[in-house]
């Protein structure tokens, strides 16, 4: 059984797609073909791919915050085209910004024996950052390619890239 897995976090519509609620520019369609290589890379060797998908209800409390988006079972909450899901991945809805917020994520991880996580997609500051941190709390090896990640706000992507490496113990590629 591998120790191995790669998060694909939040590469739907509503983000990553110019018509898309919350899109987050030209760099969120940039990184589609890194993390398209990565999840073939991983499904060959055998290892987990476990894609993110932000989900919210119409009356959702984070829309307080951020516009309307990833409403469950509209277009912009589905994967882009491009990385959908295949047999074998799988995919875990969450409400909030971490993977871990009343999502099957930590049982997964450990139920496979993950060791070693690979973490790409979008938003670098908010929705990847704060699974990193889960993954950190949990003593996961993290590692997240510069390449495979993005942001509404270069500078705001930066620190959080300088985060991750310093505070959780991710290894930035």
């Amino acid at each position: 059984m591998s120790e191995r897995a790669l998060i694909v976090v939040d590469m739907l519509n509503d983000f990553v797609d110019e018509k898309g609620a919350l899109y987050c520019g030209q760099t969120a369609r940039e990184i589609i073909p890194f993390i398209k290589r990565r999840t073939e890379d991983y499904r060959k060797t055998g290892d987990l791919v476990i894609y993110l998908q932000d989900s919210h209800a119409e009356d959702d409390k984070e829309f307080e915050k951020f516009p309307k988006h990833s409403v469950t079972g509209t277009w912009g909450h589905q994967v882009v085209p491009e990385l959908t899901s295949k047999p074998g991945d799988v995919v875990i809805q969450k409400r909030r910004y971490s993977g871990f917020f009343e999502t099957e994520l930590s049982d997964l991880l450990k139920k496979h024996n993950i060791r070693d996580v690979e973490v790409v997609g979008v938003c670098t500051n908010i929705c990847v950052m704060d699974t990193v941190g889960g993954l950190a709390n949990r003593d996961r090896n993290i590692t997240v390619p510069r390449a495979g990640v993005a942001d509404f706000d270069p500078d705001f992507h930066e620190f959080a890239l300088k985060r991750m490496d310093k505070i959780y113990g991710a290894k930035i590629l």
